[in-house]
């Protein structure tokens, strides 16, 4: 057999060391890059998070899945303390499920395994092992969207309007009324100016109860146009971007059709976000990886290119591993100054339409 050097010449050691007694967040993940197979994933996604916060990336997080509703939500409001996240696109539900924490509506944690029958028949809801009351949280909740059209009717009533601007006039309504703001990431992303985005208009119960008020002649007008124009809006102007996903679904395309947006339909030249990760369980063999594999995703001009350094994907539940890549940039990233693109983001929508114009 012919002898050749080593492909693996230049690779890192795998050398076995323990944890120690006291160890910081950012030392176990590290910890878990110098292991191997998920793990050492884990770190590779810490440190691509690491490098958009410190490379000054336009960082978008897409919430798929029912995490806030079982209290991941906190993490989200301290990434927003810290800047360390610009633009979210959330499932309506989360957004919906974001608000019983604020007002105090119970939410409870609860063994999975349950007779389903008896809970319908005692008003008791689960999302797994998540309780929830429908009449004292779910009915509640619902009133609380509805007397929000109540009191800001004038402004919503001023349609077509993007979903962002329906969640910052929702969070900073629910800023003053509600008992627990701090525990909202909805409120938090309203006061530091962060647009909040849904992925669907439709799929979930806020706009269930916008059915209504319209039947009670207080009738509000979306438009999913205003959000792919002015989701694309930030994309485009904003400069270097990294999207951050928790699961795929419709938060994950939401996110990573602003690149063919641009360039395939409004036809603006346009190469596509500069990094991404993902978290999730998804497997691309069956469909169920919304959006594809990251590699796929540059084939549709949704990222510049299909590097491993730029484009993570960490398969695992992210209840577990968010944590740990929040824990990580939290020990590890200073602060960085707020961008508030609420405030940029009709200036963004016009220098879009300039570049389509010309």
């Amino acid at each position: 057999m012919r002898k050749c050097n080593s492909h693996f010449a230049k690779a890192a050691d795998i050398v076995p060391t323990g944890l120690g007694r006291s160890i910081t967040a950012a030392r176990l993940v590290e910890f878990m890059g110098g292991t191997c197979f998920e793990a050492r994933n884990v770190f590779k996604a810490s440190r691509l998070y690491h490098k958009m916060i410190k490379g000054g990336d336009t960082i978008w997080l897409g919430i798929a899945g029912a995490g806030v509703a079982g209290g991941l939500g906190g993490l989200i409001v301290e990434l927003l303390e810290y800047n360390y996240l610009d633009v979210i696109c959330s499932t309506g539900a989360q957004v919906y499920h974001d608000l019983h924490f604020a007002f105090g509506l119970p939410v409870k944690s609860i063994p999975p395994a349950q007779d389903d029958n008896l809970l319908r028949r005692c008003g008791d809801t689960r999302i797994y092992d998540i309780g929830i009351r429908e009449k004292e949280t779910l009915e509640a909740q619902d009133e609380i969207i509805r007397q929000f059209v109540r009191d800001c009717y004038p402004v919503l009533s001023q349609g077509p309007l993007a979903s962002w601007e329906f969640n910052h006039h929702l969070g900073m309504w629910a800023a003053e009324k509600a008992r627990h703001p701090e525990r909202s990431f909805l409120i938090k992303a309203a006061q530091a100016k962060v647009p909040v985005f849904w992925d669907s208009q439709a799929n979930h119960s806020i706009t269930m109860n916008l059915a209504r008020t319209d039947l009670e002649g207080l009738p509000v007008t979306l438009s999913p146009q205003r959000d792919i124009l002015d989701s694309a809006a930030i994309a485009f102007v904003s400069g270097q971007t990294g999207f951050v996903e928790l699961g795929g679904g419709g938060p994950k395309n939401f996110i990573q059709q602003t690149g063919p947006t641009i360039s395939q339909i409004l036809n603006i030249d346009f190469h596509g976000a500069d990094r991404g990760l993902q978290i999730g369980t998804a497997v691309e063999r069956e469909g169920s990886l919304s959006s594809c594999t990251f590699g796929e995703a540059v084939t549709w001009g949704k990222y510049q290119s299909a590097d491993d350094e730029k484009l993570v994907q960490v398969w695992g539940e992210y209840s577990v591993i968010f944590p740990l890549l929040c824990a990580y940039v939290l020990d590890s990233c200073s602060p960085r100054p707020a961008r508030r693109i609420v405030e940029l983001l009709p200036a963004w929508s016009e220098q879009l339409k300039d570049a389509r114009r010309k």
